[in-house]
């Protein structure tokens, strides 16, 4: 290639003192302000994990209890549940134990006819729960239980809670 005289090389060619590259101030204030917006979209997506981790983690508890729910729902008449309660919960994969059930059964109160018969039109006394799942070793007939099915995520963090009335009225 010939060699021309500066004031002569084609303009392609000539080095002006804008080409000679960037700074190192230049280039640190561009990775600052690179930093600046990069590190709150890490936090944004560090945060959208953890939401979605949570809310998976809920949806599954609440699978687990609303099958607990059913199974206990579905079953025959008894005095104990728990099985079906931990059939839910190892259906899941969970431990039997991340499903529990706590009984109570309703003892109605019985007005005294003669309360009827003076006080016509008065509200009468209503029965109370009785923590239990039934009154002795065998299930009365017309017998009314609520179960309450507890369900704990396996992390431990989130308990749901439902309850269950159970009859054979």
């Amino acid at each position: 290639m010939p060699q021309f005289p500066r004031s002569r090389q084609p303009a392609h060619h000539r080095v002006t003192p804008r080409d000679a590259g960037f700074s190192l101030a230049e280039i640190v204030v561009s990775i600052a302000l690179m930093g600046v917006a990069v590190v709150p979209l890490m936090l944004a997506v560090i945060t959208q994990v953890r939401v979605s981790s949570s809310t998976n983690t809920i949806a599954d508890l609440e699978t687990v209890l609303v099958n607990a729910a059913d199974r206990v729902n579905r079953s025959g008449e008894s005095c104990d549940y728990d099985v079906y309660v931990e059939a839910a919960a190892l259906e899941h994969g969970w431990q039997p134990n991340q499903a529990t059930a706590v009984y109570q059964y309703y003892d109605p109160v019985e007005p005294d006819p003669a309360d009827l018969v003076n006080h016509p039109g008065s509200p009468i006394e209503a029965g109370t729960w009785i923590n239990g799942a039934c009154p002795g070793t065998q299930r009365p007939e017309g017998l009314v239980q609520r179960v309450t099915i507890t369900v704990t995520s396996p992390d431990g963090q989130i308990t749901r809670s439902l309850v269950v009335v159970k009859s054979d009225v």
